[in-house]
C-alpha cells in the first residue's frame, strides 16, 4: 500500500510547488506579458494572485485536508458534515473534469519540451535566424507522428512516477527536480543579465504603461494567475489531502506562492534581455520560447549551451506540473473499489492520452476543423484551442468562484484554528472568500 501522506512539510512545499511551477510560469507568463505591455501586466497579474490566488488555494488544501480524499470524495465529505446542499459536489466533479481535460492538451505542449531538449541536447535548438527557426516549430507542429511520439513520451513518464505513489513517486522527483529547475534558472537568469540588454527588459517587466491596460489585460492577467498557481484543478484539494495536521497550511500557501510568482519573473529577466538584445519581437505570441528564444540562442556566444539548458529547464517545469495535473485523477480512480493506484493510473493516463491526440491533430491533420465555431467565444479556434480557453478562461475562473463561496459561508467554521493563521489574519481570508473574490471573479468576467 502506498503512503497517502507527505512525508514532510518540506516534500509538500517541493511537491505543491513542482504542481504550480510549470508552463505557465515560464511560457505563458512570458509571452502574455510580451503580448499585454509587460509592466502594467506583470503588476496586474501580481495583485491578482495575491487578492485572489492565495486566498483560493489557501480554500483548496483546507478543503482537501478537511475531507481527506481526491477532490470528489473531499467535497461529499465536507457537504455530509456540514449538512449542505448536494449542489457543492459540482466543485468535486469540474475539479476532476478540469485536471482531466487540463493534462490531456497540457501534454501535447509537454511533448514540444520533450523535442526540444532533446534537439538542444543534440546542439540543434540554436537557430541563425527567425525564419529558420520557424520553419522547425511548423515543422514539428506539422507531423502529427512526431507530435504523437513525444505526447506519448512525456504522458507516459508522468504515469511511471504516479505509479510509485505519493512519497515514492511525486514527492521523491519534487526533491530532485525542483532545487534541479532553481539552480536551472537561476543560471540563465544571471547569464541573460550579464549579456543581454538588461535595462530595456527592466523597463519592460518593470515600468508600467497604464495606457495599454483594457479589460483584456485584466481578464488574461486574472486567468494567468489561476493558471500559474494551479488552483480550481483539483491538484491543491488532493495535495491538501495528504497533508499531515501538523503542518502550517497558510505558512506553506505563502511559500509556495512567494516561489511561485519569484520563478514567472525569474524567467521574464531570463528571456527578455536575450531577446532584446538580439532586437526581436518581445510580443511574439505563443511562439516567443520555441521561435524567438531560438533565434536569439543562434545569435549569442554559447547559444547551443545556453539554449540546451533553457529546454531541459522547461521540460522539468512542464513534467512537474504534469504529475499534479493528473493525480487528481489518480486519486479519484484509486477511491473506486477494486482499483489499485497502477491500474488507475494507466486507466486515466490512457483516456488523456487519447483525448491529446485530438488535440494534437488540430496543430495538422484537423488544422481547418473548428468543432464549436457556431458558439460566440469559440469562432475559429481548434479541438486544442477550444480547450484550453474552455479551461483557462471558463471552468478555472468558475471553479474558483464556487470554491471561495463554498469554502467562506459552510466550510469556514470546520477549518479555523487549523489553518495556522493568526485569528485575525483568519478572519480577514474569511471575508476575502466571502465577498472580494467572488466579487472580483465576476468584475473580471463582465469587464470588456
Amino acid at each position: 500500500m502506498h503512503d497517502k501522506r507527505w512525508s514532510s512539510g518540506l516534500g509538500f512545499i517541493l511537491a505543491t510547488t513542482g504542481a504550480a511551477v510549470g508552463l505557465g510560469n515560464l511560457w505563458r507568463f512570458s509571452f502574455l506579458a510580451g503580448e499585454n505591455g509587460g509592466g502594467a501586466f506583470v503588476l496586474i497579474y501580481i495583485a491578482c494572485v495575491f487578492l485572489i490566488g492565495i486566498p483560493i488555494m489557501l480554500a483548496e488544501l483546507a478543503l482537501g485536508r478537511a475531507g481527506g480524499g481526491s477532490a470528489i470524495h473531499s467535497i461529499k465529505a465536507l457537504i455530509t458534515k456540514t449538512g449542505s446542499n448536494n449542489g457543492w459536489n459540482i466543485i468535486g466533479v469540474l475539479s476532476v473534469f478540469i485536471a482531466f481535460v487540463g493534462i490531456a492538451y497540457y501534454s501535447v505542449v509537454g511533448g514540444w519540451t520533450v523535442d526540444f531538449a532533446v534537439q538542444g541536447l543534440a546542439g540543434k535548438v540554436a537557430s541563425a535566424d527567425g525564419v529558420v527557426a520557424t520553419g522547425r516549430f511548423e515543422a514539428m507542429l506539422a507531423n502529427p507522428w512526431r507530435l504523437l511520439l513525444v505526447h506519448s513520451i512525456f504522458l507516459g513518464s508522468v504515469m511511471l512516477v504516479l505509479v510509485r505513489g505519493v512519497q515514492g513517486g511525486i514527492e521523491a522527483l519534487s526533491r530532485i527536480l525542483m532545487p534541479a529547475l532553481f539552480i536551472m534558472l537561476a543560471g540563465l537568469m544571471s547569464y541573460a543579465l550579464v549579456t543581454g540588454d538588461t535595462a530595456q527588459a527592466l523597463t519592460f517587466l518593470f515600468s508600467p504603461d497604464w495606457s495599454a491596460v483594457t479589460g483584456k489585460t485584466i481578464i488574461v492577467a486574472a486567468g494567468q494567475a489561476f493558471f500559474s498557481l494551479a488552483i480550481g484543478v483539483g491538484v491543491m484539494i488532493t495535495y491538501g489531502s495528504y497533508v499531515p495536521e501538523g503542518i502550517s497550511l497558510g505558512r506553506s500557501v505563502a511559500i509556495i506562492a512567494l516561489i511561485d510568482t519569484g520563478v514567472a519573473l525569474m524567467a521574464g529577466l531570463a528571456i527578455f534581455p536575450l531577446v532584446f538584445a538580439q532586437g526581436l519581437d518581445p510580443a511574439g505570441g505563443p511562439g516567443l520560447i520555441f521561435v524567438t528564444l531560438p533565434t536569439a540562442f543562434g545569435q549569442m556566444s554559447g547559444g547551443a549551451f545556453v539554449g540546451a539548458t533553457f529546454f531541459i529547464l522547461l521540460f522539468f517545469a512542464a513534467f512537474t506540473t504534469g504529475i499534479g495535473t493528473l493525480e487528481p485523477v489518480v486519486a479519484w480512480m484509486e477511491e473506486r473499489r477494486g482499483i489499485s493506484r497502477t491500474r488507475g493510473t494507466l486507466l486515466a493516463g490512457t483516456a488523456a492520452w487519447a483525448v491529446g491526440i485530438a488535440a494534437l491533430f488540430s496543430f495538422n491533420i484537423w488544422k481547418t476543423f473548428f468543432p464549436l465555431n457556431a458558439v460566440p467565444g469559440f469562432v475559429g479556434k481548434g479541438i486544442f484551442d477550444v480547450m484550453d480557453f474552455a479551461i483557462a478562461s471558463i471552468l478555472l475562473p468558475f471553479n474558483g468562484f464556487v470554491i471561495a463561496l463554498f469554502t467562506g459561508w459552510i466550510v469556514a467554521r470546520l477549518v479555523r484554528g487549523k489553518l495556522g493563521l493568526p485569528s485575525l489574519l483568519e478572519s480577514l481570508w474569511v471575508w476575502v472568500l466571502r465577498i472580494v473574490v467572488p466579487l472580483a471573479i465576476i468584475l473580471i468576467a463582465v469587464w470588456k
